[in-house]
């Protein structure tokens, strides 16, 4: 079992930026894909940014430009840069990573709030 645990939450103007951590409990050993998923009140969660392990990501388009993805594969820990952040961001977001080793694993964190006031 793996537990994923958010920081970096919190209420910010529109414009501001702000930046979450996530921090794995232990090493996963082979390839994976860490990122950030968000629900905002009334929708189904969707994809903000993910990076697997050699580099690669994947954005949503409504944040390209906006949030950038970085991971450290050594401390076991992905961040989310989020500038020019716009009222329509507010979610929780959720740390994620899944991958095989060698079965199938999927764990997600707590979430943390992130609310852009207008």
């Amino acid at each position: 079992q793996v537990q994923l645990v958010e920081s970096g939450g919190g209420l910010v103007q529109a414009g501001g930026s702000l930046r979450l951590s996530c921090v794995a409990s232990r090493r996963i050993f082979g390839s994976n894909a860490m990122g950030w998923y968000r629900q905002a009140p009334g929708k189904q969660r969707e994809l903000v940014a993910t990076m697997t392990t050699g580099g690669t990501t994947n954005y949503a388009d409504s944040v390209k430009g906006r949030l950038t993805i970085s991971r450290d594969n050594a401390k076991n820990t992905v961040h989310l840069q989020m500038n020019s952040l716009k009222p329509e961001d507010t979610a929780v977001y959720y740390c994620n990573t899944k991958g095989w080793a060698p079965n199938y694993y999927d764990y997600w964190g707590q979430g943390t709030q992130v609310t852009v006031s207008s």
